[in-house]
């Protein structure tokens, strides 16, 4: 029987608020399920609360209200956040991913967030509502 996980869009206000809303929504309050896209992806592999048979889908309601908070202006205040602590060799690469999204341009977090999740890492994989 497939498992649904139900991500309430309309309750995601930036990337810390997403984090929280995927955690609840796979593991009840205070759960988690990444913090990170890295960590998203591991927990997609398995072993972070989802079925072991993989039987799971993530059903993301109101995904425009998602796909506004974590747009280009979230992944810019994300990538400035990011650029103090980035290793010097990929600091340039940060700073050139900053300066799209503050054109508007490249991806968003949102569009990063739905690719890990539709990618083959998510064996239910995603729909969007």
């Amino acid at each position: 029987m497939t498992v649904t996980y139900v991500i309430d869009g309309s309750r995601v206000t930036g990337l810390e608020r997403f984090w929280q809303v995927i955690g609840e929504a796979v593991n009840g309050p205070g759960g988690y399920f990444g913090r990170n896209l890295d960590a998203l992806a591991d927990c997609l592999g398995g072993g972070m609360g989802t079925p072991d048979d993989g039987d799971f889908v993530f059903e993301w309601r109101d995904h425009a209200s998602s796909a506004q908070a974590l747009g280009h202006e979230e992944t810019a205040r994300c990538l400035r956040e990011s650029l103090s602590r980035v290793h010097p060799t990929n600091r340039a690469a940060v700073q050139q991913r900053l300066e799209e999204a503050l054109a508007g341009r490249g991806p968003t977090l949102f569009e990063l967030i739905v690719e890990i999740l539709t990618s083959g890492t998510a064996p239910g994989g995603l729909r969007l509502l």
